[in-house]
């Protein structure tokens, strides 16, 4: 007996007999319709993606007309399509036409930053999910949210990503954001850790608030617990000690271009510089623009270079949220229509808030302003092709839910910067699925199609090799084995949508 479904999603019965067959078929229907209401005792047999061309994102050209077969929620067997025997009770997807690719990871999204207990569940999950993302680094976040919601997954309870996590922010005082842990001594450092540690986080978040003596406290602390850190470069450390001291990746670019500029020392003096006294919010604003303008204009390749030889050396992964510096260049983004209808997903509260802070900002800043930050945008984005071009790794990531970025769509937008500032569509698509794995240290589980690995995978209607906004074209997504259709996947969008209207 073997079901067959075409790419669209019609569903062919085939050898079906009898009230039982029935009754396992209709099942099998629920599941595709309504997966996070199947329990695992009711997943069906094995898929398999037929005739499909298979782009692993190994590095590795694509394999045209392959057959990609999943059981237990594993990639069972990839092999020529002629040469293939289906096991009975296969449930078929004929893929002629269509492109495999690893689900994607949005490596740096804070999915309690949306008002919590529904803004992860109701907002996040399902938005990820339409947009194939199957994988995500949870940047800073309520550990009484994300861990009940990453046991939920695993549990097979609800329907959604893998979940890495660092819980609060580690900053200085005042803290930037919440939830944050104020560190200013070696032995907050030490018990916070401890403490983050104990509770299951997968890595430490660091905040530009801190100290000298709090950071470097914390890399101390954090190799003591052999766990990794992560997060901003704290504006009173350079990007080059932060590498030296065992800074796992480094976020927004942050210090980047400033350690790449010729008067590095001067800039931080001069960023640290007391305030005049009654100075006013625009006078702030214009000593701000002059500094920018410094650091723009003493840009050096030669100093740049050593910086980006350093973090090859000392292994310092880079995730440039290239959406988000844009989102920060340019003026009134709602006045793009693609954005304007994207904010259809996203609650009115927040959307409230982003207007909010958005008028802020355009309030003090004059199109010269704005000029001025799209330069440096570019600078930022040449330089994230130089270090993709030197061999640092680049992670694809987009601060969901700031301002714009709407969840699970501002990866493709991501992913389409990347490709702009240099990279291949390759290195962009790797930047989303391989490079995270390695990353995380889970690259013998994920990342890559290959046989054992988990079956988390994207079929397209079109090659992204050829456009990587071709990771647009969602033609189903298959998630710890489970099969989303277009039907489906087209359910949690409007699932979203309700939430957001409410």
């Amino acid at each position: 007996m073997t079901n067959r479904i075409t790419a669209g999603g019609c569903v062919h019965q085939q050898g079906f007999r009898g009230s039982r067959g029935w009754l396992w078929f209709l099942i099998a229907i629920l599941c595709v319709a309504l997966p996070v209401a199947c329990s695992k005792k009711y997943e069906s047999g094995p898929l398999a993606i037929t005739h499909v061309t298979l782009v692993d994102a190994t590095g590795a050209d694509p394999k045209p007309d392959v057959t990609v077969i999943v059981a237990d929620q594993k990639v069972q067997s990839i092999a020529p399509s002629d040469a293939v025997q289906l096991p009975k009770g296969t449930q078929v997807i004929d893929a002629t036409g269509k492109f495999l690719i690893p689900g994607l990871t949005d490596f740096h999204l804070h999915l309690t930053g949306a008002g919590e207990p529904s803004g992860s569940r109701d907002f996040f999950v399902p938005l990820l999910l339409a947009n194939g993302i199957t994988t995500v680094r949870d940047m800073g976040g309520f550990l009484q949210s994300l861990v009940p919601l990453r046991e939920e997954i695993h549990s097979g309870k609800r329907l959604g990503p893998e979940i890495f996590f660092a819980g609060p922010y580690l900053d200085g005082d005042p803290p930037s954001f919440q939830p944050s842990l104020v560190v200013t001594n070696a032995t907050q450092a030490q018990d916070d850790v401890q403490s983050l540690v104990a509770q299951g986080v997968d890595f430490i978040k660091v905040q530009s608030i801190l100290s000298r003596t709090a950071y470097f406290a914390i890399a101390a602390a954090a190799k003591k617990q052999r766990i990794s850190f992560v997060g901003h470069v704290p504006d009173r450390v350079t990007a080059a000690e932060a590498s030296d001291a065992g800074q796992k990746s480094i976020e927004h670019l942050t210090g980047v271009l400033r350690a790449c500029s010729s008067v590095e020392p001067r800039l931080m003096e001069e960023q640290f510089r007391g305030s005049p006294k009654n100075e006013t919010l625009q006078g702030s604003h214009a000593r701000e623009i002059a500094w920018e303008r410094e650091l723009l204009s003493t840009f050096s390749d030669k100093t740049c270079g050593a910086l980006i030889a350093k973090f090859r050396t000392n292994h310092t992964w880079q995730t440039p949220t290239l959406v988000l510096l844009r989102h920060d260049a340019y003026p009134t983004p709602q006045s793009d229509a693609a954005v304007a209808d994207l904010l259809k997903y996203a609650p009115k509260s927040i959307v409230q808030k982003w207007q909010e802070v958005r008028k802020k900002q355009d309030q003090l800043s004059s199109p010269a302003d704005f000029d001025l930050r799209n330069q440096l945008f570019s600078r930022s984005s040449q330089v994230v092709a130089k270090m993709q071009s030197a061999g640092v790794g680049i992670l694809a990531g987009t601060d969901s839910a700031a301002p714009e970025l709407i969840p699970g769509f501002s990866l493709h937008e991501e992913l389409a910067l990347l490709t702009q500032s240099g990279l291949s569509p390759m290195q962009a698509l790797q930047a989303a699925t391989k490079g995270p794995a390695e990353f995380m240290g889970v690259n013998q589980k994920q990342g890559t199609i290959e046989v054992g690995k988990n079956a988390d995978l994207l079929l397209l209607d079109a090659n992204p090799l050829e456009n990587i906004r071709n990771t647009e074209k969602i033609n189903a997504l298959v998630i710890h084995g489970r099969l989303l259709d277009r039907t489906a996947l087209d359910n949690q969008l409007a699932q979203a949508t309700t939430f957001a209207a409410q």
